[in-house]
């Protein structure tokens, strides 16, 4: 079987990997390459392969080495690379529908921020994103409350004791999806403890994805987004 046959209907056989075809027909949303793991070559075929397939939808790969990134702009002169978040876009950004809030508590967070931003623009969503206001200076993320309030789903990323989507939840009610980072000194355990903080926060909607996770916060912020309601002014209501 040649890297051009499918394996079966919404299958493409690459022989060390099989690209779920008929994902974006069945979910709104296209495969995604995971990109820890693959080799620099593997990430560019990967990438080719689904824009081939699928030419009129963005295509994603997360979690690229820096010399996966630099294969990817070598062989894809018109993917667009972000070295803080890790990702690799191919294709077109869709016309957004709603709009995800990315919040994240400091600037050793950017990453996995990045990361979850890039996601909800690949999945749809238009994205503000709100850097540097963690709970140590309360004042920073009261003065941004307006923004916070303004969006269809928030995403909120946190690493230390993880106490932002707390702060936020109680603030505005807004679906919410917490991130824990792996950011912290040595009680941190790697994002444990704010992962427990999170699971644990009196805030009510506030669901919460794995440590360091900003792709699934970023796709279900999107997919949160872009079925919400427009919505109507003050001044109509």
């Amino acid at each position: 079987m040649t890297h051009d046959q499918e394996l079966q209907p919404g299958v493409h056989d690459l022989g060390y990997a099989k690209l779920d075809t008929d994902r974006l027909s069945r979910t709104g949303d296209a495969e995604v390459v995971y990109g820890a793991g693959k080799t620099p070559e593997q990430i560019v075929e990967l990438l080719r392969t689904l824009h081939e397939v699928h030419p009129d939808a963005p295509v994603l790969a997360t979690r690229l080495s820096p010399e996966a990134q630099a294969a990817v702009l070598t062989a894809l002169p018109g993917a667009v690379v972000d070295p803080v978040g890790r990702t690799a876009v191919l294709g077109e950004l869709p016309t957004p529908r709603g709009t995800v809030a990315v919040i994240s508590a400091g600037t050793s967070d950017a990453p996995v921020a990045a990361e979850a931003a890039t996601t909800a623009r690949v999945f749809g969503a238009g994205v503000d994103l709100v850097t540097d206001v963690g709970v140590s200076g309360l004042h920073r993320v009261m003065g941004v409350r307006h923004r916070l309030d303004a969006a269809d789903c928030l995403v909120v990323a946190a690493g230390m004791e993880g106490a932002l989507p707390s702060v936020v939840g109680g603030l505005v009610g807004v679906p919410l999806v917490a991130v824990p980072t792996s950011v912290g000194y040595g009680a941190s355990f790697g994002g444990v403890a704010a992962l427990l903080a999170m699971l644990n926060s009196c805030a009510p909607g506030v669901t919460v994805v794995n440590i360091d996770n900003g792709f699934g916060a970023g796709v279900f912020a999107a997919r949160v987004a872009r079925r919400a309601e427009p919505r109507v002014s003050g001044g109509d209501q």
